[in-house]
C-alpha cells in the first residue's frame, strides 16, 4: 500500500471518528432535552396524582388531569393562562416597540450622552436581576401598582430594553444611512422613516426580540413570586406552583398536565415568526 493511500484511509478514518463523535454528541443532547418532556407528558395522562405511582408511559392513561384543569369549577387555570396571555403578550408589543425606538435613536443619531447610554445598557447586564428585586417592589407599592398586571408589565418591559436594544441597535447600523438620506429628500420624517423603511427590514431581528419577551413572563417564576399576591392574579408559573406545594399536596401529574399546556401558545408564536428567526438570529450573531 502507498503512502498516498494510507493517507487517504487516514483522513476517511478521522472524518468517520469526528462524524461519529458529533452524532453521539448530538443524541446525548436529544436524550437530555427530550426526556424531560416525555416524561412530563406520561406523567400528565397517569389518572393517579402521586409523582411515585406515576410512569413514562402509563398504563391506564387518561385526560382527566387536563379535563380537571378547564372544567373544575376550584381550578383558576384558565385565568392564570388569560393572566399570563395578556402580561406577555403587551410585553412583546410594547417590549418590541420601545426596543426599535430606542434603538433607531442610538443607531441614527448623534447627541450628547450617546456613548455614555449604550455603557450603561452593557453595565445593566452585568447585574443579576436579583439584586432589584427589593427596590422594584418598594417602587411597585409607592405607585400603587403592586400586586397588579400592570406592574408586571412595565417591570418585564424596563428589563427587556438593555440588552435588545443593543442588539437591534447593531442591526441598524448594518443598514446604509443613504436609505434615510433618500427618504429625508423625498419628505419623509422621523417616524415615517422607522415605520415604512427601516422597520421593515429589521422584521428578522425583531421577531427574535419578539419572541424572547413572549417566552419570559411563561418561564419566570420569581418576578411574580414577589409582585403578585392575590390568587386571580397569578401568572401560570406561579399558580402552578402551588399545584405541588404543602397547601396542594403531592398533584404533580396535574403540574405535569398544566406544564404541557404552556408549550402552545410559545410554539404557536414560535411557528408563526418561524421565517423571521433564524435570518434574525443570524444577523444578531454577525452584526451584532
Amino acid at each position: 500500500m502507498t503512502k498516498k493511500n494510507k493517507r487517504v484511509i487516514s483522513r476517511k478514518t478521522k472524518n468517520t471518528i469526528e462524524l461519529t463523535l458529533m452524532y453521539l454528541v448530538i443524541a446525548v443532547m436529544a436524550v437530555i432535552i427530550f426526556y424531560p418532556l416525555v416524561w412530563a407528558f406520561g406523567m400528565s395522562l397517569n389518572p393517579s396524582s402521586n409523582l411515585y405511582g406515576a410512569s413514562i408511559i402509563p398504563e391506564n392513561w387518561s385526560f382527566v388531569h387536563y379535563e380537571w384543569l378547564f372544567t373544575n369549577p376550584r381550578s383558576n387555570y384558565l385565568l392564570w393562562y388569560k393572566n399570563t396571555l395578556t402580561v406577555a403578550l403587551s410585553v412583546s408589543l410594547i417590549g418590541t416597540l420601545i426596543t426599535g425606538f430606542t434603538a433607531y435613536a442610538f443607531s441614527r443619531y448623534r447627541f450628547k450622552g450617546r456613548t455614555y447610554g449604550l455603557y450603561a445598557f452593557l453595565l445593566l447586564q452585568m447585574f443579576p436581576v436579583l439584586m432589584a428585586m427589593v427596590a422594584l417592589y418598594i417602587l411597585l407599592n409607592t405607585i400603587g401598582l403592586l400586586d397588579s398586571l400592570v406592574g408586571l408589565i412595565i417591570i418585564y418591559v424596563g428589563g427587556s430594553i438593555p440588552m435588545n436594544a443593543f442588539l437591534v441597535k447593531g442591526y441598524f447600523d448594518t443598514l446604509p444611512q443613504e436609505l434615510d438620506e433618500s427618504a429625508k429628500m423625498d419628505g419623509a420624517g422621523h417616524f415615517r422613516i422607522f415605520f415604512q423603511i427601516l422597520l421593515p427590514l429589521a422584521k428578522p431581528i425583531l421577531a427574535v426580540v419578539a419572541l424572547f419577551n413572549f417566552m419570559s413572563p411563561f418561564m419566570d417564576f420569581i418576578l411574580p413570586r414577589i409582585v403578585l399576591r392575590s390568587p386571580e392574579k397569578y401568572t401560570l408559573a406561579l399558580g402552578l406552583f402551588n399545584f405541588v406545594n404543602d397547601q396542594f399536596a403531592n398533584n404533580f401529574t396535574r403540574f405535569a398536565a398544566g406544564a404541557i399546556l404552556i408549550a402552545v401558545p410559545i410554539a404557536t408564536v414560535y411557528l408563526f415568526l418561524q421565517k423571521y428567526l433564524i435570518g434574525g438570529l443570524a444577523s444578531g450573531a454577525t452584526k451584532g
